[in-house]
């Protein structure tokens, strides 16, 4: 069964649900707790949201059983875990793989893959949440949580708490002045479709970019995003005029068969052990054979 160890360090008195509650644990986890064979330890005894805390007590929150969903499937299909811990885990993504199944597509995605990772470990009373989502034909690095508890101490935290930096090969090439810059754009729906542009009436959007190589033709940029707006990076490289290799929704039709697009870094504070993760990796083979192509035409 699951736990989780916390300390009540403060002066002043603090009711447990109030405690738990700022830590990270949802209104939902507490009540699934109470009802689905978890419960709260003080000091090692029973107690109830409404019990008082006092300078170093000890707090063990002893999650319940997560309804199980019984249209989400298992796959078997292979994952590449790169980081993994007790309450959450890092998986790097191949294009073409949803990370959440759709209504449409519901049976290979991310989480149904962790689904039969999960039950071929022994761990079936784990359950994966999606914290970072990437579009389906972006590769790169997906924090997962393993229960509900981690899903909501990381959604606590606010999507400005990780740095996320990707890789892109874009076309055309950038002038010496506009080799690097932050993109603060607005992005919105252009219609009912999935299709997203820059309008004044969007969402604020911020994408810091700088340019790390150029060929005639096409350039390999770093990006970090400072919001996650859907679509956000393709959206703001077609606003500078440089769309995404393998991208025609945003840009022109060319022979790649994705956008490339990979998210290279993560960095987070881990709310459990309060100590930063970083994690990087390097770009898939499509990409690195896609820039070699590239540099060997210009040759």
């Amino acid at each position: 069964m699951q736990y989780f160890k916390l300390k009540f360090e403060n002066e002043t008195p603090q009711k447990l649900g109030r405690f738990l509650l700022k830590n990270g644990f949802s209104k939902r986890a507490l009540t699934n707790s109470q009802h689905h064979g978890g419960m709260v330890l003080v000091n090692h005894r029973r107690r109830y949201t409404s019990y008082l805390l006092h300078t170093g007590d000890e707090v063990i929150f002893i999650l319940g059983e997560e309804k199980e969903n019984q249209w989400l499937k298992p796959s078997a299909n292979k994952l590449k875990i790169v980081f993994d811990q007790h309450d959450y885990l890092i998986v790097n993504k191949d294009a073409g793989v949803l990370s959440i199944p759709s209504r449409y597509e519901d049976n290979d995605a991310v989480v149904n893959r962790l689904l039969s990772y999960f039950q071929k470990n022994g761990q079936k009373d784990l359950k994966p949440h999606i914290i970072t989502r990437l579009d389906r034909d972006t590769s790169g690095l997906v924090l997962v949580g393993k229960n509900a508890v981690a899903h909501a101490r990381f959604s606590k935290m606010g999507k400005d708490c990780f740095i996320k930096k990707y890789h892109a090969i874009v076309h055309g090439n950038f002038e010496k002045n506009q080799e690097k810059g932050v993109i603060d754009a607005p992005i919105g729906k252009l219609d009912t479709g999935v299709k997203r542009g820059i309008v004044a009436t969007g969402q604020r959007s911020i994408t810091k970019y700088h340019v790390l190589d150029q060929v005639e033709g096409a350039s390999l940029v770093e990006l970090q995003l400072l919001t996650g707006r859907t679509h956000q990076i393709r959206v703001h490289m077609q606003y500078l005029g440089h769309s995404l290799f393998g991208d025609p929704l945003y840009g022109i039709q060319d022979d790649f068969k994705r956008q490339a697009l990979n998210c290279f870094y993560l960095e987070f504070d881990d709310p459990f052990s309060k100590k930063k993760q970083h994690i990087e990796i390097s770009d898939p083979n499509d990409m690195k054979n896609l820039w070699k192509s590239l540099i060997s035409e210009k040759l």
